[in-house]
C-alpha cells in the first residue's frame, strides 16, 4: 500500500496535459515521449530519499548536483544555457535558499531556548491529563502557526511534546505535529511562505482565510487519532516536576525573536514589497535579533551541526524542484488545487504556487490549504517536517511516516472536500502579472492596488 502510493505521486511529476517548455526562450533538453528526463532524475532522488532514509543526505545532494551538471551540459535552464544559465538561475533562487537555511538553523535554536525555559516542563499543570491533553498541543500548535512561521510552530510543538512525553513521541503524532503546523499556516497571510506570495501578488488575504475551513475539519480528522494513538505509546505527564522554574528571560528572548520574525515579515511585505524577493530578510531578521540576545542567554550552539546538515537535505530538494522544466499548470479547477496538494508531499509549493499566481483563475484559499497542507503527507514534503525530523531523527523514514500517518492523507481530502461543499470552488483575485485576465484589466487591476 505505501509503495502504491509513493509511485502515484511520483506519476503526478509526469501528467501528460502539464505544459512542458520548449522551444525558443525555453526549456528545449531530451526527454522519453512528452517528459523531459529532469523529471525522470527528480523522481529517483525522490525515491531514493524514500527508501534509503539512512542515507538522505547524501541521495539528496548527489541528486541536486547531478541534476545541475546534466542541465549544464544537456538541458538549458530557463536563464540561459550552460554554466551561464546556473549562475542565472541561482542569482534568482538564493533568496528562497538562505531564508530557509536561516530559519531552519535559526529555529532550531530558538525551539533549545524555549525547551530550557521550562516552560514545556510547566505545561501539564494546564493541559488535560488523558488523550486530550494531546490534542490540545496539536491545537495550540495550529494557532501558533496562524501568526508564526509553520517551521517555529512545529519545532514548539516539538520542544513541548519532547518534554511533556518524556521523550517519547510516536512517529504519527509527530506528522500530527507537522500537519497541525501546516494547516494553521494555510490560512493566513504571514503563516506560510505561499500564503505570503498570494499576498505579495495582490490576493486579498480574506480569500485566504477561507482555508481554514478545511483546515479546522482536517485538524479534528488527523488530531484525534493522532492524539490517542501518542496516549496509547506514551501518556502525557500528569503534573509538573516539583522543582520547575521558569526561566523568564529565555521566554522573553524566544518573543522578542518571535516578535522580530513577525515584524519583518509584515512590514516588508506591506511597505516594501518591491524588495521583497531581494534579499532573506525574515532569516536574517531571526538571526539579528539572536545575535541581540546573545548576552543575556547563549544559544546551544553544539546543535548548529546536525541543523545545518538537516537544512541543507531541504535545500538540496528544493534546489531540484527549482530546476524542473514546468512552465504552466493545467487549466485552474478545483480538481487541479485538489492534485497539486498531492505533488506539494514530493515537489517544492513555493515553484507550484508562483506558477499558480502567473497563471491565475483558482480560489486562492484552496490554493493556500493544498499547497500548505500537502507537504505534510511526507516528511520531507514541508520544511517543517524537515525541522522537526531534526530534532526527532526517527521521522525520517517515508514508510513508517506514511504507515503511522495516514490519517493525514484522508484529512486533507476530507478538508479539501467539506470547503468544497461548504463554499465551491470560485476563481478569486487577479494577481499581479497574471495571464489570466488580458492585459488592461490587469494594469488597471494593478493601478488600484
Amino acid at each position: 500500500m505505501t509503495m502504491r502510493w509513493l509511485n502515484a505521486a511520483f506519476l503526478l511529476l509526469a501528467v501528460p496535459n502539464w505544459a512542458w517548455a520548449s522551444g525558443a526562450g525555453g526549456f528545449a533538453g531530451p526527454r522519453i515521449g512528452p517528459v523531459p528526463l529532469e523529471f525522470i532524475f527528480f523522481g529517483c532522488v525522490l525515491a531514493g530519499v524514500a527508501l534509503f532514509h539512512r542515507y538522505t543526505l547524501r541521495i539528496a545532494v548527489g541528486g541536486a548536483i547531478f541534476v545541475a551538471l546534466y542541465k549544464i551540459v544537456f538541458s538549458p535552464f530557463k536563464a540561459g544555457a550552460g554554466v551561464a544559465g546556473f549562475a542565472a538561475h541561482l542569482g534568482h533562487e538564493w533568496v528562497i535558499l538562505v531564508n530557509l537555511l536561516l530559519l531552519l538553523v535559526g529555529f532550531a535554536l530558538l525551539a533549545d531556548l524555549f525547551e530550557k525555559s521550562e516552560v514545556p516542563a510547566m505545561l501539564p499543570r494546564f493541559l488535560p491529563d488523558d488523550w486530550k491533553g494531546s490534542f490540545v498541543l496539536l491545537v495550540l500548535v495550529f494557532v501558533l502557526s496562524s501568526f508564526l512561521d509553520n517551521i517555529a510552530a512545529a519545532m514548539i510543538g516539538g520542544a513541548v511534546a519532547k518534554t511533556v512525553f518524556k521523550g517519547r513521541v510516536h512517529i504519527g503524532y509527530l506528522a500530527a505535529i507537522v500537519a497541525a503546523s501546516n494547516a494553521g499556516g494555510a490560512g493566513s497571510v504571514v503563516g506560510d511562505t505561499t500564503t505570503t506570495m498570494m499576498w505579495i501578488a495582490g490576493v486579498n488575504p480574506i480569500e485566504v482565510l477561507e482555508a481554514y475551513i478545511a483546515a479546522s475539519v482536517a485538524l479534528v480528522i488527523f488530531g484525534i487519532p493522532a492524539a490517542l494513538k501518542q496516549h496509547d505509546y506514551q501518556p502525557i505527564q500528569k503534573d509538573p516536576e516539583a522543582n520547575v522554574h521558569i526561566d523568564w528571560i529565555r521566554v522573553g528572548i524566544v518573543a522578542f525573536i518571535l516578535a522580530a520574525a513577525i515584524a519583518v515579515n509584515v512590514v516588508v511585505n506591506t511597505r516594501f514589497n518591491a524588495v521583497a524577493d531581494a534579499f532573506p530578510f525574515l532569516g536574517a531578521a531571526v538571526w539579528l535579533a539572536i545575535g541581540v540576545c546573545v548576552a543575556l542567554r547563549v544559544p546551544n550552539w553544539k546543535l548548529l551541526p546536525g541543523a545545518t546538515l538537516g537544512s541543507i537535505f531541504l535545500l538540496s530538494l528544493v534546489l531540484c524542484a527549482s530546476m524542473m522544466p514546468v512552465e504552466q499548470l493545467p487549466l485552474a479547477s478545483w480538481q487541479t488545487a485538489l492534485g497539486l496538494g498531492f505533488l506539494s508531499a514530493v515537489f517544492d509549493n513555493i515553484p507550484l504556487t508562483a506558477l499558480a499566481l502567473k497563471q491565475g483563475g483558482y480560489d486562492w484559499g484552496f490554493l493556500a490549504y493544498a499547497v500548505g497542507f500537502g507537504g505534510s503527507m511526507i516528511w520531507f514534503g514541508s520544511s517543517a517536517g524537515v525541522a522537526l525530523s531534526n530534532m526527532f531523527p526517527e521521522a525520517r523514514s517515508v514508510v513508517l511516516w506514511v504507515r503511522y500517518g495516514w490519517y493525514v492523507p484522508v484529512a486533507y481530502v476530507a478538508g479539501f472536500f467539506v470547503m468544497l461543499a461548504l463554499i465551491g470552488f470560485h476563481p478569486g483575485s487577479v494577481p499581479r502579472g497574471s495571464v489570466a485576465a488580458p492585459a488592461p484589466l490587469a494594469a488597471a487591476s494593478a493601478a488600484v492596488r
